[in-house]
């Protein structure tokens, strides 16, 4: 999309300046708002046309069948489904009874504007009828971060050439009617009108509606106000019914007048509270957003984001592209989960219905570590969701003949809603991912309410899964048979050396969180025992090492597998998984995503730096990237063994994942964790971040296409900037007191506002790595001050 010349490149905004059909459907998940608890996609006002009508409240959803050719002990019964509730962004208008509808007249101007500063969505346009009236419309619109159940909208008419009548019909839909979705019938009529109507009204210029889900039995509620600026003669009505509440403005516009109507919606929706309950909880967020109104919004959303992006901004020279989409990465990944509040973060956020709503590992491998250095309070209440979803890991643990917690593979309520138990259930590393985010956040925050009442027991229970799941052999090894790991072309295999590494410590971590919390650790049963089962556990966890190869495995025997004819496999047959059956891919050398690669990015503790080459160089001719979480891992990688040309294409991936739509599916909504990945490959990458024993340290890998990065990070309530150029790194303490940091090793005490530039080593790489034929990155820009590098 972004390569489409309607499209600009611009470092605070992403401007549409003419309206493609083609491109409808992704540019209304580009252009989606949310604050992490309501999701409007970025839909045009009057609704038509449209790609995929959209408005999401996160934790609605409703049960749907998951069929299975044969039965097998512990399939999940039914999968959830996030359901397009009740639509608020309506403003239909009619211009002399012609409707806006830009299919027909003539368009002369169409320009959309989101400003990351602002997290305002500009829309003008310029229409004649196909009667031959011409008006200019504008609209704002915006999700509020400050107030989490509002959005709003402000839109005004003018008549361009004359007086004209105008109608505007601003409404709240019910059970909009969605392009068909294909796959299994029972699970489309399950959605096709997933709300039951339980009470509408409309008073004045006021209206609502609410409904309950069929199945699910969630009760929701969506209400509007309006404010209207039109003239004398203006009139006004109301009506409703049970699943449309329409407030119609009627007015006669003379040249340079205009019609203005701000529109404030409420959202609110509870599993348990009573219709008159969330009638009222409804309305008294709307009494506060029409209290506070637009302008007052509108300030608040300003505010908001000034505050994160002193925490966050990434500033980067050389490529403009990168820079934008950056701070796009970022502002999504905010919307993403700022307002979550104990609630799930999709993987597509409130964008759109892929991955049917669910949430995945991603969130606690690629979306909240960039959280915990920006909006930590994000992360807090992402991970309470997790803990809130204890009872139902325990009882999975339970079903699977296992203690401790099993938390699952993918879901919206905490029960497990993978039907393909080899890639889902055998997926028991989301646990130690939980636990790594959990001590991450910890260990950045010093937030010792959330470590005794969740950290704690989160800890606790992943640890105990482990134990039980694992074995020690007759030489007192420690093995984890039959798991998969990220790598899902390499299913249910024995010592997965990602989950193995990422248990370890999981396993170090509880016990020693366990030993510093007694008295919470004793309440929780935990006993000396225990706690040394775990530590022995961790002490002699298996590594898979081919000393022949002088290479880490991915999972025992790996490297003995037949490897992949890699020539002999057309582009048209990527991904593979939709082109050749599970079985033949588990038995073969070909990794869809990087799986040791990873553990070398999270756990490069364990390795040493000859090993990191080695496995790198190994694994990149072996992994074909089917999936968008893979690119950024690589990047940070390449980064640290010194491919930073390599990096640098494989942060373009990550990066343009989504305006540029590299895998086709934007228009089911944006890729979360990939644009967090775009974060993940700048600062962890070429920033070189990494967090140990309490201490954050930087080991800088700027690639020679960049002239300069610079970004902020938040560490124990004190921020810190970091500048890199090629050669040298400064570090300036914001705020706080004294920060201890390192930089390549070297030990550092900054003060507040008093800078410390220290050079960043060379590092030579060698000979690039190979990629599999035709798997390669693209190639991105050229080198400041330097011709371009031939093609490897």
């Amino acid at each position: 999309m972004i390569t489409h010349p309607a499209y600009r490149v611009e470092p605070w905004c992403l401007r549409e300046t003419e309206l493609n059909l083609d491109v409808l459907s992704q540019s209304e998940s580009v252009f989606a708002l949310s604050n992490g608890h309501v999701g409007w996609r970025g839909n045009l006002d009057e609704g038509e046309p449209h790609g995929l009508p959209g408005t999401y409240l996160n934790g609605v959803y409703e049960f749907r069948p998951l069929p299975y050719a044969e039965a097998g002990y512990g399939y999940p019964e039914s999968g959830q489904t996030v359901i397009n509730v009740t639509n608020g962004k309506l403003i239909r208008l009619l211009v002399d009874d012609e409707p806006f509808d830009l299919r027909y007249g003539k368009l002369h101007k169409h320009e959309r504007v989101l400003e990351f500063r602002t997290g305002l969505l500009h829309r003008t346009a310029e229409w004649t009828s196909p009667s031959g009236r011409t008006v200019r419309v504008k609209s704002t619109r915006l999700v509020s971060f400050s107030q989490r159940a509002v959005a709003a909208v402000a839109y005004e008419v003018e008549p361009l050439d004359g007086d004209v009548r105008i109608v505007v019909q601003s409404e709240l839909v019910a059970n909009e009617q969605l392009p068909h979705a294909g796959g299994d019938p029972r699970a489309a009529a399950v959605l096709e009108t997933p709300l039951v109507s339980e009470q509408h009204a409309a008073h004045g210029p006021r209206i609502r509606l609410l409904h309950r889900t069929h199945h699910s039995g969630l009760r929701l509620g969506v209400s509007a106000a309006h404010v209207v600026d039109g003239g004398e003669k203006t009139e006004m009505s109301s009506e409703s019914s049970d699943d449309l509440a329409r407030f119609t403005i009627t007015s006669r516009l003379c040249s340079g007048q205009r019609l203005r109507v701000e529109k404030f919606v409420a959202h609110g929706w509870s599993a348990m509270r009573s219709m008159p309950a969330v009638h009222d909880q409804v309305d008294a967020a709307l009494a506060g957003a029409v209290s506070t109104g637009w302008q007052g919004l509108a300030d608040e959303q300003r505010s908001y984001l000034d505050g994160f992006w002193a925490r966050a901004d990434v500033e980067v020279d050389g490529d403009a592209e990168i820079q934008q989409a950056a701070r796009f990465a970022l502002f999504h990944v905010l919307q993403a989960g700022a307002r979550g509040e104990a609630r799930a973060l999709p993987a597509k956020g409130l964008t759109g219905p892929g991955y049917d709503g669910h949430c995945f590992w991603d969130t606690e491998t690629f979306v909240l570590p960039l959280l915990t250095y920006t909006a930590p309070q994000a992360v807090e209440q992402a991970l309470r969701w997790r803990y809130n979803t204890l009872p139902a890991a325990h009882e999975r643990a339970r079903q699977l003949g296992l203690k401790g917690a099993a938390f699952p593979w993918r879901t919206i309520n905490g029960d497990e809603c993978s039907g393909y138990w080899p890639a889902g259930t055998a997926a028991f590393h989301i646990n130690a991912d939980i636990a790594d985010a959990v001590v991450r956040y910890i260990r950045a925050t010093c937030d010792e309410t959330f470590e005794r009442e969740v950290g704690l027991p989160l800890l606790v229970e992943t640890a105990r899964l482990w134990r039980s799941l694992g074995h020690h052999d007759h030489h007192g090894d420690f093995h984890i048979d039959g798991v998969t790991g990220p790598d899902e072309y390499s299913a249910v295999s024995d010592d997965n050396l990602y989950t193995n590494l990422m248990a370890q410590h999981n396993l170090r971590e509880a016990a020693a969180l366990a030993e510093h919390h007694p008295d919470l650790a004793a309440a929780l049963g935990v006993d000396d025992e225990e706690t040394a089962a775990w530590r022995d556990a961790a002490t002699r966890m298996s590594v898979p090492y081919n000393d022949e190869l002088q290479v880490h495995e991915q999972s025992e025997g790996f490297t003995r597998h037949q490897a992949w004819d890699f020539a002999h496999t057309g582009d048209d047959q990527y991904p593979l998984m939709l082109h050749f059956p599970y079985f033949d891919l588990y038995r073969k050398q070909v990794v869809k995503q990087a799986d040791l690669v990873l553990a070398m990015c999270l756990r490069g503790d364990a390795f040493t730096a000859e090993e990191k080459a080695r496995n790198f160089r190994y694994y990149e001719q072996l992994t074909v990237r089917d999936s968008s979480l893979s690119a950024c891992g690589q990047a940070v990688m390449a980064a640290e063994v010194g491919h930073t040309r390599l990096a640098y294409d494989y942060l373009g991936e990550a990066a343009m994942m989504d305006l540029s739509d590299l895998e086709g599916n934007t228009r089911d909504g944006i890729h979360i964790a990939s644009l967090a990945g775009t974060w993940f490959a700048l600062v962890v990458g070429f920033g070189g971040l990494r967090e140990d024993d309490g201490l954050i340290g930087f080991t800088p890998r700027l690639p020679e296409q960049l002239g300069r990065l610079a970004f902020t990070v938040q560490f124990r309530q004190q921020r810190l900037r970091v500048e890199i150029t090629d050669k040298k790194a400064t570090y300036t303490l914001l705020d706080g007191d004294t920060l201890r940091i390192r930089h390549c090793g070297e030990c550092l005490t900054l003060s507040v506002d008093v800078p410390e530039t220290r050079q960043v080593p060379v590092i030579t790489a060698g000979r690039a790595p190979e990629q599999p034929a035709g798997r390669g990155p693209a190639r991105r820009g050229r080198a400041i001050g330097h011709a371009e590098e031939p093609a490897r």
